[in-house]
């Protein structure tokens, strides 16, 4: 099915794909998948760039009216292709209550919405649209799924952009949560110098969060834990002052309380929390990697924690529980490979990518390892933006890009 309408400053189709629920089985149960086109009135026969969204579990961006940013760059040359990554959005989603009669059944059926499958999916929407190739761009998860593009589907891409996405290929998981977490007590500890005084005001809520059954909207409990998890703001170019916005709130009122559930996004999107460290996984089992690495520091020193992925969260969200004996199982599946080092060494289509000095959660040297490994890749090595630039100042950042691709700086 196909619709086709207007906003101000733009022309969008959307389309409804069918596609494997297991390419391995391309006879077996389909899903759907969800795709908006976004095309200036002036260019609608530009050529498509498809953009990854960050995640994993998050639909694609939705336009707003006229189209700013990272979109409004984009535009200028392409037309722009949102997918909905399977189990997101629009597409067949994957919310609480997970298709099977057992835990084993609804972990293979989970197992079915990593990177791979996403690109497959892609390049079936890619032949559907009679597309010989095209573009790509990936936000951080999406740049993590790009990666897996150029080694499993190069033939189907003309050129990649990449954006806080370069994961790190063949480490182990252990190796790459002990950098997250060296940056996260950097993070704190900078959170800190800029806002002294929130230290005894963190403290007094982590203590009456402890003491305390103190409900948010959902009905779930806030927990000092979850609370913790507000440091994912620490990642993101304004997130030092949303956190403090939220601890100078009165506790328990209903914007603190309404904060604290909107801060953090897994009860939203599970697959974020259920598939988040196996998006990390390059051969190998994850075996609740953050969980057994949280260091002592962020209890002791009344820190916060960020994107890591906890046991408990099954028990403190509501919205997980249903994915518990799924999510076990799957913390100790051996994954298949994401990534093809000799492809990849071997890199024909152009690449250009953001490697953000101080980014919390794709640690640097690693991606710059990652940039060295890729024949061919442009990096642009700066310390002007988080791990959200995108977002942030997105025609600079994807207008560099671009620029490197066709060899402009």
């Amino acid at each position: 099915m196909v619709t086709t309408y207007r906003i101000p400053g733009a022309i969008l189709t959307e389309r409804e794909h069918r596609v494997p629920l297991d390419h391995a089985r391309p006879n077996g149960p389909a899903i759907g998948v969800f795709s908006r086109e976004v095309a200036d009135p002036d260019g609608t026969d530009k050529p498509y760039v498809v953009f990854l969204q960050g995640g994993p579990g998050f639909e694609a961006a939705r336009p707003t009216s006229p189209p700013s940013g990272w979109l409004k760059r984009a535009l200028a040359d392409y037309r722009v292709l949102l997918l909905d990554q399977r189990g997101t959005g629009r597409s067949t989603p994957v919310g609480s209550l997970i298709p099977g009669d057992s835990a084993d059944v609804r972990a293979e059926y989970l197992a079915n919405f990593r990177a791979d499958s996403i690109v497959r999916d892609a390049e079936l929407v890619r032949l559907e649209l009679g597309v010989e190739r095209w573009s790509i761009l990936g936000q951080s998860f999406g740049g993590f799924t790009a990666m897996t593009y150029l080694s499993i589907a190069p033939e189907g891409l003309r050129e990649a952009f990449i954006t806080g996405g370069l994961s790190p290929i063949g480490r182990p998981v252990d190796d790459i949560y002990r950098a997250t977490y060296v940056r996260l007590l950097e993070k704190n500890r900078a959170y800190f110098e800029r806002y002294p005084e929130d230290r005894a005001p963190a403290r007094a809520v982590f203590e009456r969060l402890e003491a305390e059954d103190v409900r948010l909207p959902s009905g779930d409990r806030l927990t000092s834990r979850r609370f913790r998890q507000l440091g994912l703001w620490l990642g993101d170019s304004a997130g030092f002052e949303l956190l403090h916005h939220v601890l100078e709130l009165p506790f328990g009122s209903s914007a603190f309380l309404h904060d604290a559930e909107e801060g953090v996004r897994f009860a939203r999107n599970p697959i974020y929390a259920t598939l988040h460290e196996a998006c990390y996984a390059d051969g190998v089992a994850t075996r609740w990697s953050s969980d057994r690495l949280l260091p002592d520091e962020i209890e002791a020193e009344g820190y916060f924690t960020a994107e890591h992925i906890y046991r408990w969260m099954w028990e403190d969200y509501a919205a997980l529980r249903p994915h518990r004996e799924a999510a076990e199982i799957l913390a100790d599946r051996e994954w298949p490979r994401l990534y093809d080092p000799d492809i990849l060494a071997h890199n024909e289509v152009p690449v250009a990518a953001t490697i953000y000095v101080n980014d919390l959660y794709v640690e640097r040297a690693f991606a710059e390892e990652t940039a060295a490994a890729i024949r061919g890749l442009r990096p642009w090595i700066t310390n002007e933006f988080e791990h959200n630039g995108l977002r942030a100042d997105g025609e600079r950042v994807l207008g560099r890009l671009i620029d490197l691709v066709r060899g402009r700086a």
